[in-house]
């Protein structure tokens, strides 16, 4: 994930301060323990940033000096902690032994405490996810809950396909959730959610690879049709595929099992293209004064430039040509 010359959620600051001991009271509030020796001081040059899902967030973290931070396995918060390189290298212990985060390999730490030691100048991109949201969707995923303890293989390959999967995907939430700072829609911030958990689930090696990579059941065309009158039910409001699954019936590995085999897609980019339609039927019907921007935002499209670019790829045409052409059958 090289994009060490590129901002990163840079309208998402939260904290910027070359006082160590200023950022160490930050960072105790947040249950981490900053270490710097006194020789390094004078380099140290804090920045933070950060982006909140609805069970999770996503960050951008650099020391500037060489700097040591311990999670502590008692912290109250349960995260698994992703580590993304952006520049320089850091290496991450825990339970599992030591792995260094560095260009093409990413880190993931389960949630049981880890300590991290920074190498001066080095910046990742940072993500936190809540054990019980992680494990909520491997349950709908399996199609029952787990019974084991969830643990992921800590080095992540990011020049592997399942890698580069992993990093295509925080690098679209970071672009669409960073563009202009203001605030993030609910339905936007949960898709990119469910679409990282799901990714990490299904790409990354864990104790439940086996049992998600088991064939799957086949899927009755009365379960799958649930699923989609659910998704259409709901296009205005956030969906989890804990909450697609649950209204089919049928564990989440045969949903998308059957989306991928017969509709080509997953049920989230299914849902995706749904909200598409209809936010092309609201264009075509918008009232006075309701811009492209106001309806791309309603049905869940932060990110205003892809937006058209989705939107032109699916009905051959612009958002805004939609909108005119709308607006002249009415004249």
């Amino acid at each position: 994930m090289r994009v060490a010359d590129t901002p990163v959620l840079q309208h998402r600051r939260v904290m910027e301060s070359r006082d160590a001991d200023m950022t160490r009271e930050f960072m105790r509030a947040k249950e981490f323990h900053l270490d710097l020796r006194p020789r390094d001081a004078r380099a140290f040059d804090f920045a933070a940033s950060a982006v909140y899902l609805p069970n999770s967030y996503l960050g951008y973290i650099q020391y500037g000096a060489a700097a040591t931070v311990h999670v502590p396995p008692a912290r109250t918060r349960d995260d698994y902690f992703i580590h993304f390189p952006l520049r320089g290298r850091a290496e991450v212990i825990n339970h599992a032994g030591a792995v260094v985060c560095r260009p093409n390999h990413a880190v993931i730490s389960s949630p049981a405490g880890h300590m991290m030691h920074a190498e001066a100048g080095s910046t990742r991109a940072t993500l936190s996810l809540t054990a019980a949201a992680v494990r909520g969707q491997l349950a709908a995923l399996l199609g029952e809950a787990p019974r084991l303890p969830l643990d992921f293989t800590a080095a992540i390959d990011l020049t592997s396909p399942a890698g580069r999967r992993i990093a295509r995907q925080i690098r679209l939430a970071i672009a669409d959730l960073d563009d202009g700072g203001g605030p993030v829609s609910p339905i936007l911030a949960g898709m990119y959610e469910q679409l990282i958990i799901t990714g990490l689930l299904l790409c990354q090696a864990n104790t439940y690879t086996a049992a998600l990579e088991r064939r799957a059941a086949p899927a009755a065309p009365h379960e799958v049709q649930r699923a989609i009158d659910y998704m259409h039910s709901r296009l205005d409001a956030p969906i989890t595929l804990a909450d697609i699954v649950a209204a089919s019936g049928i564990p989440g590995r045969t949903l998308l099992k059957h989306f991928r085999d017969h509709r080509g897609t997953s049920p989230m980019r299914y849902l995706r293209q749904a909200r598409l339609a209809r936010a092309r039927e609201a264009l075509m019907r918008a009232r006075p004064g309701q811009s492209v921007t106001d309806i791309a935002l309603a049905w869940g499209f932060g990110h205003l430039g892809r937006f058209a670019v989705e939107y032109r790829g699916q009905f051959g045409e612009s958002p805004s040509e939609t909108l005119k052409r709308g607006r002249g059958k009415r004249a």
